[in-house]
């Protein structure tokens, strides 16, 4: 379709990136870490990681598995939270020309060894905490080598020692684990410092990534990520930011893990290549210790989905931190409401810039302005080197401003996934356009708007119901604390609306907000159906499964 958003890209923004600034992720790391080594790379449970020693540490660890006699392309699993290891062995790794799988500290034994056996990894890194998933399941698996590491082991001679205590002593957060003939890292670390090191020949074809998706909705599929769709990625986001990001100076707050490909392209891998901080949370779930480490810090950026920035502002002590430096807040991951966008800017004096984008597509596709006066509903304009078509469920373009499914294309769109040529061809157009699942409209101006997820939508009597409206509109009432909606059976209609609702004032009634639901939508929206819970089944970034609703959990 014709490019009518870069003409709208707010001064200074190209329309097209220069892919060749850099030939790999490790060109990129490596150059940040010569011009900012003496900044801090990361901060984690009070300890400081510099770009010199996030440097040379992650030397050691790509010397050690090039000892290990890897082929480049190897595959090495890293399956820990937001702790100063992951950046390590993370850029170790691609150093070493190896391909980084990451797990879900959370996964169960039997989804450790399902992802395991389809990537073949030869070598894993895992915390502590979460060796005892592994071993059951180790000898179904082409794992050669363990490497176990304690919670604290990078934080310090006395640091580390004393939150290791913790965890594992007053806590008890380390169940009982064997794993004979495992490493602890920092043995490994020493062993690489006395081994040389080769860098890698790497150029944009190379796989760096396998970043497993889809196990919500059937198989989990290994998305094939290349040097060149990432590096594509952080200089489409570095062109887009450039005007409103320091060159330094920065500190991000990484709530969301890095394991997922949000966190690990924008807050890692975009803000490493300016030299900015990163402000490492161990588990955002723990919103009160959460806020005490941001009281401890001038942050000037933050990511977040809807649930984090929700579960925030609904803590007493949230509100009482220090919003002066914070300058950026960027939403992503699932639909941010209004209603938590509009709080959030009343509470922090920050307005929520929200961004689209998917683990296909590395993951930015569209992003907002930096300069918004308000949040505006948008997901944002297609950002540089990117093209978008929306399609009907035959493929054909719709006509402007109509709703459609929105399919990418551009460098940094992966090739397919990984031994799944099938799964690649249903969502991977013939012309290069892939099928993002996502339904959505564009302004004259060329901003889209997520409607909602194809699969998602319901329909009642023939008309089509998108859980995203409903849920906005619930959310608007007062006695609400988070919402999802989804579409059950109905012998009259096909479907009707179901509402499951965490509550915020707990004398509030289905009846109310029913009634409510009658003065914002149209009959036929109308939940027919409301469930209140404590809680609702949830992705590893906070994001509300409505399939898991549906199946009934």
């Amino acid at each position: 379709m014709e490019d009518i958003w870069s003409k709208n890209y707010p001064p200074g923004i190209p329309a097209q990136i220069d892919l060749n600034e850099a030939a790999s992720v490790v060109a990129l790391f490596e150059d940040s870490c010569r011009r900012h080594a003496d900044r801090t790379a990361f901060i984690s449970m009070g300890a400081k990681l510099s770009y010199r020693d996030l440097d040379r540490h992650s030397r050691d660890f790509a010397a050690w598995l090039q000892a290990l006699g890897l082929n480049q392309g190897a595959r090495v699993a890293l399956m820990m939270p937001n702790v100063l290891q992951y950046p390590i062995c993370l850029f170790g790794a691609l150093r070493a020309g190896c391909v980084v799988v990451n797990f879900n500290p959370l996964y169960t034994s039997r989804e450790v060894e399902y992802q395991l056996k389809d990537c073949g990894a030869e070598v894993i890194v895992i915390v502590e905490n979460f060796a005892h998933t592994l071993e059951p399941v180790l000898a179904n698996t082409s794992l050669r080598h363990v490497v176990v590491s304690p919670l604290g082991e990078m934080l310090g001679t006395i640091r580390g020692p004393l939150i290791n205590f913790v965890v594992r002593h007053i806590k008890k957060m380390v169940p009982a684990w064997s794993l004979p003939g495992s490493h602890s890292l920092k043995r490994v670390l020493a062993v690489g410092a006395d081994h040389a090191f080769d860098g890698a020949a790497l150029c944009h074809a190379d796989l760096a990534f396998l970043q497993y998706t889809g196990g919500t909705t059937g198989v989990s599929k290994g998305v094939m990520l290349t040097h060149g769709n990432i590096v594509a990625n952080v200089l489409q986001a570095s062109a887009w930011i450039k005007q409103g990001i320091k060159e330094e100076g920065e500190l991000i707050v990484t709530a969301l893990p890095l394991y997922h490909i949000f966190a690990l392209t924008a807050n890692c891998l975009t803000f490493i290549r300016i030299g900015a901080t990163n402000l490492l949370i161990v588990n955002a779930r723990d919103i009160s210790s959460f806020i005490k480490e941001l009281s401890r810090h001038r942050f000037t950026c933050i990511t977040g989905v809807n649930t984090l920035f929700n579960a925030l502002l609904n803590h007493p002590a949230f509100a009482a931190l220090d919003f002066s430096a914070m300058h950026l807040t960027l939403g992503g991951g699932m639909a941010v409401q209004r209603a938590v966008a509009e709080r959030w800017r009343e509470t922090t004096g920050s307005v929520v810039v929200e961004a689209y984008g998917l683990t296909e597509t590395s993951p930015a596709v569209a992003i907002n302005p930096l300069d918004l006066a308000a949040y505006n509903g948008s997901i944002g304009l297609p950002i540089p080197s990117t093209e978008v078509s929306i399609r009907d469920d035959a493929g054909t373009e719709v006509s402007p401003g109509e709703v459609g499914e929105l399919c990418v294309r551009g460098p940094q769109v992966t090739q397919g996934y990984w031994q799944r040529a099938d799964e690649t061809a249903l969502v991977i157009y013939a012309d290069g356009f892939l099928r993002t699942g996502d339904l959505v409209r564009m302004d004259p101006q060329g901003y889209l708007f997520l409607v909602d997820r194809k699969k998602d939508m319901i329909v009642v009597s023939g008309f089509k119901v998108f859980p995203n409206e409903v849920e906005a509109v619930v959310a608007m009432h007062p006695g609400v604390r988070e919402v999802a909606a989804i579409g059950v059976p109905d012998e009259h209609s096909g479907e009707v609306v179901k509402i499951f609702v965490i509550r915020k004032d707990p004398t509030l009634t289905a009846a109310a907000l029913i009634a409510f639901c009658h003065e914002q939508l149209t009959g036929y929206k109308v939940p027919r159906h409301v469930e209140f819970r404590d809680d609702l089944p949830r992705t590893n970034v906070g994001k509300i499964l409505r399939r898991a609703l549906k199946e009934g959990k």
